[in-house]
């Protein structure tokens, strides 16, 4: 157990509040009376008796009675209890020193008001309000790791969804090698090792530089392009100054594996075309990607698989007003522009 969890269970630090408050008190007072002794005495029976109607009305009548609605019931009794100690109070440091003018609680009532019932009323309502503040912020932070939780474990549900699907299109990928060249396979095979390992060791901290996930986009291509005929044409750009900062893991995956998913299969004719491009510029990385699509079966407006939406959702999390994402669809094109804030 540590020190801060040690302070708070057994409330040392109210404790250390209160002999705070019983220092000023007699630092303050202590030239009013005689003797040292009797000084001391009526500083702690006032701070004794202070410190008894904060807690009566914090852990009593503010759960019971505010919290509950009951707001009259509230203020009658708040009043009461204020009263009833002021009373109680001068009686008993009147017996203790001995002065008559404090056992004769009728008398000179105007000062008595003043000089006890007022102060007391707003010593403990500023006592209340410091505890209803703490606990607004306790409350409040609170909530804040409870969203964070939740942020966290939607994000690994997601990540949970992309990686199966990559899986199986990195496998049927490699499976359109059986019939070639060993060294071909093996090579391919290699570079499917790599992007396990990538997604299995390296992809677990909460960013990753960003030459390691353009080098895993990059065997990503080189795979998917094996099995491409001779009509496509596939470009991954990215300039040299595209370093030296971290994104998250996977954020740029959904896309290219989109742009394969939907290509076009032009046979003659018309080409097929793929094309990334990565810059970076004014504080911003810019991530590109167009492919054709069939124009007898484009994809349709509106309908997004959940690769698409589950990386509008990551981003929607961890880059709130820091991201601009254009998903632009035509009868023969699919574009993608997504404008990343980097630090």
């Amino acid at each position: 157990m540590n020190r801060r969890h040690t302070i708070e269970r057994y409330k040392l630090h109210h404790i250390l509040v209160w002999a705070l408050v019983f220092g000023v008190w007699y630092f303050l007072r202590y030239q009013d009376y005689s003797t040292v002794g009797k000084a001391l005495t009526v500083t702690l029976i006032k701070t004794v008796d202070l410190a008894t109607m904060i807690y009566v009305a914090n852990y009593i009548l503010v759960p019971r009675f505010l919290f509950g609605k009951r707001y009259l019931l509230f203020a009658v009794l708040f009043i009461a209890m204020i009263l009833l100690s002021s009373v109680a109070k001068m009686y008993i440091i009147g017996t203790l020193l001995n002065n008559p003018a404090l056992l004769n609680i009728s008398a000179n009532i105007k000062s008595r008001i003043y000089d006890n019932v007022i102060p007391h009323f707003f010593l403990v309502t500023a006592g209340v309000a410091i505890k209803l503040l703490i606990d607004y912020l306790r409350l409040q932070n609170k909530l804040i790791e409870v969203a964070k939780e939740k942020a966290e474990a939607e994000l690994n549900f997601l990540k949970s969804q992309i990686n199966p699907h990559f899986l199986f299109n990195s496998l049927n990928a490699v499976y359109f090698l059986i019939d070639k060249k060993n060294i071909a396979a093996r090579n391919a095979l290699h570079k499917f090792s790599e992007m396990l390992r990538y997604q299995l060791y390296e992809c677990n901290g909460e960013t990753i530089p960003i030459e390691k996930e353009l080098n895993f986009l990059q065997d990503y291509v080189d795979m998917q392009k094996l099995r491409l005929n001779a009509n496509t044409n596939v470009q991954f750009n990215y300039s040299s100054d595209v370093k030296n900062f971290s994104i998250q893991p996977l954020l740029l995956m959904c896309f290219v594996e989109n742009s394969f998913k939907h290509l076009s299969h032009y046979t003659h004719g018309k080409q097929n075309q793929i094309t990334i491009d990565v810059t970076k510029q004014n504080g911003q990385m810019q991530f590109l990607v167009y492919n054709t699509v069939d124009e007898e079966k484009p994809v349709v407006k509106g309908h997004e698989g959940i690769g698409l939406i589950n990386v509008k959702k990551r981003l929607a999390l961890l880059y709130p007003g820091e991201h601009e994402l254009s998903i632009t669809q035509q009868d023969n094109s699919f574009k993608v522009d997504l404008k990343l804030a980097i630090n």
